[in-house]
């Protein structure tokens, strides 16, 4: 990948002037929810209740308790008409809706720093404690939202073009809740396409090298993230290979993602930049070769040294967090029927210092190599970095 930074370097495809801001603040409660099913039938063990196709699909979401409570709230339709009774049995073919109702959010940041723009994607600045799709508690205080908000210049929408434009930019790839820094989004079908499959590719060859297969393709993006780490690296560079694969975890319905020898192949290469031994820290930059869930948080504390204030990963890329069968909270729930916040930390809380610094890739339609730079928290730079302000953070 040298070249390919030379060539950005070089300005083959210079970033065009768009450093700004945006962000319209966010409304105090959201606008709530509808989930749709269709009632195919019960199976032999389960009766066509109301209450047993929620409380046996949609474990999940709620405890049998929260469902009867939300069922007696008004907040499931059946064929259009509010249903109260939790025993109400259920013809094939009926039409169920749940209302979810309006909640606020937790806070998070609203502004977005833009930092790269053209006609086919967007580079932004992402601030740490902002999600970037809709999850869990945060449906609409989320990086897709403020995209969805914007006025954006979007490409013409000529005749030949209009199957490839889209209403708003979309992001290609996640960044934790938590972790702030680079966010690549597309403006374009194509793009979009085009750059999702360049992190497909990058999963792809991880399992080859993990294999030992040689990978003779030139690799169409690179990411370099920053990270402060507890503990003093012994070497200055390392390659971590470890699969990361999914566990059970209380509070986490689909599952929580850990260092897991059966999970899939991920490898991150870290390099050394300061050891800061009167604080017991090592500044490294991250290079990651595949993109799992929290694959560098894993990773770091798998080696030995999680990232400073993870409340989550701790030593060998587990959770800190041991007793996994927590009690039942069948008896307790929330105001909207769902479960009451698990006490234990979970993947989106925040705290840890980690961030997606720059990366450089193949423009998804111009194929030159373009170099993007997001600025470095204070916390991240080295001495050398926060003494020389010409040096590129």
């Amino acid at each position: 990948m040298a070249d390919a930074m030379a060539a950005a370097a070089a300005g083959e495809s210079p970033p065009l002037q768009a450093d700004y801001f945006f962000g319209r603040p966010w409304p105090d409660l959201n606008e709530g929810l509808s989930y749709t099913d269709t009632f195919r039938g019960a199976d032999a063990e389960t009766t066509a209740a109301l209450i047993n196709f929620y409380s046996e699909n949609y474990k999940s979401s709620a405890p049998l308790p929260g469902w009867i409570h939300r069922i007696r709230n008004g907040q499931i339709t059946v064929d259009g008409q509010v249903v109260t009774d939790p025993d109400m049995i259920l013809r094939v073919g009926s039409k169920l809706v749940y209302h979810r109702l309006a909640w606020k959010e937790p806070f998070a940041p609203h502004l977005l720093q833009v930092l790269y723009e053209d006609d086919d994607m967007v580079a932004l600045n992402k601030p740490s404690g902002l999600q970037v799709l809709p999850k869990g508690i945060f449906q609409q205080r989320t990086v897709l939202a403020q995209l969805q908000w914007k006025e954006w210049k979007m490409p013409p929408s000529s005749c030949s073009k209009r199957k490839n434009v889209q209403l708003h930019p979309v992001p290609v790839h996640r960044l934790g809740r938590g972790t702030s820094g680079l966010l690549l989004c597309a403006k374009t079908k194509l793009a979009k396409v085009q750059l999702a499959s360049y992190f497909a590719e990058g999963a792809a060859n991880a399992e080859k090298k993990r294999d030992g297969t040689e990978v003779g393709k030139e690799r169409k993006i690179s990411k370099f993230y920053r990270a402060l780490v507890t503990g003093i690296l012994e070497h200055n560079e390392d390659v971590v290979t470890q699969p990361i694969g999914l566990v059970h975890y209380p509070g986490v319905a689909e599952g929580l993602y850990v260092a897991c020898s059966s999970g899939k192949p991920a490898m991150s290469k870290v390099c050394v930049l300061e050891r800061l031994v009167h604080q017991n820290q090592t500044l490294v930059q991250v290079e990651i070769h595949s993109g799992r869930p929290h694959q560098i948080r894993i990773h770091l504390a798998y080696i030995g040294h999680p990232l400073v204030d993870d409340p989550l990963y701790g030593i060998g890329g587990q959770p800190k967090f041991h007793d996994l069968e927590s009690t039942s909270t069948d008896i307790s729930f929330a105001y909207d029927g769902g479960y009451e916040r698990p006490l234990q930390p979970v993947p989106g809380d925040c705290g840890y210092h980690l961030h997606a610094h720059w990366l450089v890739l193949s423009h998804p339609t111009t194929n030159k190599m373009v170099k993007i730079t997001a600025p470095l928290p204070h916390i991240l730079q080295t001495r050398e970095e926060r003494c020389d302000p010409q040096i590129d953070t």
